[in-house]
């Protein structure tokens, strides 16, 4: 089972908004410096909505070549169509190197609980890789139920766990008691991931552990310890990065951030998102520099 500090990468662009590839390679040995578990690629915090199939190949193509096997590998998708879904899942089948994939429920159409359930038995069926689930209904419109998702578990063994991004650690504690053996629960929110790991999850897909891989993969191993002293301590002292990063859309804070801490060169982000304003930017700063100078 994977646990830890799975970084969802952000995917660092030229002012033409081309991909920076100089830049993700900065990136990614930042967090291979930092020993994070997992990256994750072309989630919501790489903009995979708005790169193209081939783009999330190349991305994820040059992820592998840069990490060299140090952490696990996880591209995600978030075809609305089922189909298309298969299609790129067939595609990713033969690329070496992608560890899991990470599927998430489909946004704006809504479907039902059925509905989803065939959604992911197809990406299943058609998958040589094992799944981690995502459900993150702030941004789809759609929620995956527990009792959905344990069914998947128990009919597809290669679905191996979900990114839950709920931030209900009540709704998660269900889903600890009933789950099968080895099928990991990830926090898919920053603020409460430590709480979440404290009370049975596996780690936590983090857009904050860009910027802070450190103190991230610190946070998360001494949670899955059980070392709540310490868990406190740390988290208390990211808590304003908490605050602020999501003060506009993700990952338009966050690039600003790495730009500013000079892990990437250029704040760019796809339209419709439009860089960090002006007032943020201060807000954002600060937070930084006092993180910082805690280190």
């Amino acid at each position: 089972m994977l646990r830890g500090v799975l970084t969802a990468l952000a995917t660092p662009m030229y002012q033409d908004g081309t991909i920076d590839f100089d830049s993700l390679t900065s990136l990614v040995l930042f967090q291979n410096k930092n020993r994070v578990d997992g990256l994750v690629v072309a989630g919501s915090t790489g903009e995979g909505s708005l790169l193209t199939v081939e783009e999330k190949i190349a991305v994820v193509s040059h992820v592998i070549k840069i990490n060299k096997g140090s952490a696990k590998i996880i591209i995600a998708f978030n075809d609305i169509a089922t189909n298309f879904a298969v299609d790129f899942t067939k595609k990713l089948n033969d690329i070496e190197g992608i560890d899991y994939y990470m599927a998430t429920t489909p946004a704006y159409i809504r479907p039902t609980q059925e509905g989803l359930y065939q959604h992911f038995k197809a990406i299943a069926k058609t998958s040589r890789r094992p799944i981690i689930l995502y459900n993150i209904p702030s941004r789809t419109a759609c929620d995956l139920d527990n009792a959905t998702i344990l069914r998947l578990a128990l009919d597809y063994p290669n679905i191996v766990g979900i990114k839950d991004a709920t931030a209900n650690i009540a709704r998660a504690c269900d889903l600890f008691q009933r789950r099968r053996a080895n099928f990991a629960v990830y926090s898919g929110d920053d603020k409460t991931s430590s709480d979440f790991v404290l009370e049975g999850g596996d780690g936590v897909v983090s857009v904050a552990s860009n910027l802070f891989p450190g103190q991230f993969k610190s946070l998360i191993d001494n949670a899955l310890s059980g070392n709540k002293l310490l868990v406190t301590k740390i988290n208390d002292s990211l808590s304003g990065l908490y605050n602020t990063l999501p003060m506009e859309t993700n990952p338009v804070a966050l690039k600003w951030g790495l730009t500013f801490m000079d892990v990437i060169k250029h704040n760019m982000v796809r339209l419709p998102l439009l860089p960090l304003s002006g007032l943020s930017q201060e807000y954002i700063k600060l937070e930084l520099m006092d993180i910082k100078c805690k280190k």
